[in-house]
């Protein structure tokens, strides 16, 4: 990694698992921290993790539920407030799999509202900073963003509702919004550079026991995603799985509109390297409906002003 002395990186998402471990990381090569989590608990112990690594470590912690476009409103005017450049930001926050449709505070499906209407949110309140700091944005999808499509005629998933297939289009339309992020900002010189990455496949809490997602218990799949990635068949840890993200977000060589990730089978697990774009990733005008459709469905305007 570079050094990242007097450069500050967001990183949602942070208080466990890959999310932890790219701050960690973006920590030891002198990066100031901004860590905002939604559980404040889970964040201070986040921040002791990181300290006892790094000693010294600059890290602030923040209150932001993605899942809630209030808290993301009144989690940027706070940071507008201070005024600090962002050089920085991953967004790397995510739910899986809910047992059921649950609605988010603003009554959207909560994959969609926090993987990827959240992190529009976000940029949106804070592009002043992200263009005072000519921020990388990198956005964390998924293998699952492979295949699919964004449904179009039930985008809330009010009809029915499938939690595999939801949680594919949540990480499709975070990955068209990241390219088209980068798209604009190229066309309007807006000085962000925006990529994608994606993990590969590793345990973290994603599948775990999650009760603010309404799961009790750690789910079959967690349970064998640990048992393998000890073994070290296929799969990823923790620790390499966070690779991406950081080549994404800080590498000299890593560029706007490109996707990174493991270079093992099946992209499941190894080192971090670019890869082909995913099919649905591709179609232009798909990514421009989206981030026209996020306006809406946020209230905001993303613009580079």
């Amino acid at each position: 990694m570079t050094d990242l002395q007097g450069r500050r990186a967001l990183v949602t998402g942070a208080s466990d698992g890959i999310g932890l471990a790219v701050a960690t990381r973006l920590a030891a090569a002198g990066a100031e921290l901004v860590l905002p989590v939604r559980n404040q608990r889970k964040g201070l112990a986040a921040i002791d993790a990181v300290q006892r690594q790094v000693p010294g470590a600059r890290v602030t912690l923040h209150q932001l539920d993605l899942s809630s476009l209030a808290s993301v409103a009144a989690f940027g005017e706070t940071l507008l407030a201070a005024g600090d450049p962002v050089h920085v930001l991953v967004n790397n926050a995510g739910v899986m799999n809910p047992p059921g449709r649950i609605p988010t505070a603003d009554g959207h499906e909560l994959q969609f509202g926090t993987n990827h209407l959240g992190h529009f949110a976000l940029v949106a309140h804070l592009m002043p900073l992200l263009r005072a700091g000519r921020a990388r944005v990198t956005s964390q999808i998924s293998v699952a963003a492979a295949r699919g499509r964004i449904r179009w005629d039930d985008l809330g998933w009010e009809r029915s509702w499938n939690r595999t297939v939801a949680y594919r289009q949540s990480k499709i339309a975070l990955g068209l919004f990241g390219l088209e992020l980068d798209r604009r900002s190229r066309a309007g010189g807006w000085g962000i550079s925006s990529n994608l990455s994606h993990p590969g496949v590793a345990p973290t809490s994603l599948l775990a026991a999650r009760p603010e997602v309404g799961r009790e218990r750690d789910t079959f799949e967690v349970r064998l995603i640990r048992a393998l990635s000890r073994r070290r068949i296929l799969l990823g840890t923790v620790e390499t799985a966070c690779l991406p993200a950081l080549h994404a977000a800080t590498s000299p060589t890593a560029e706007g509109g490109k996707l990174y990730g493991p270079d093992g089978p099946g992209h499941l697990g190894g080192s971090p390297a670019e890869q082909r774009l995913y099919r649905p990733l591709l179609d232009e005008r798909e990514a421009g409906r989206v981030w026209e459709v996020s306006e809406d469905l946020t209230g905001l305007r993303l613009v580079g002003s």
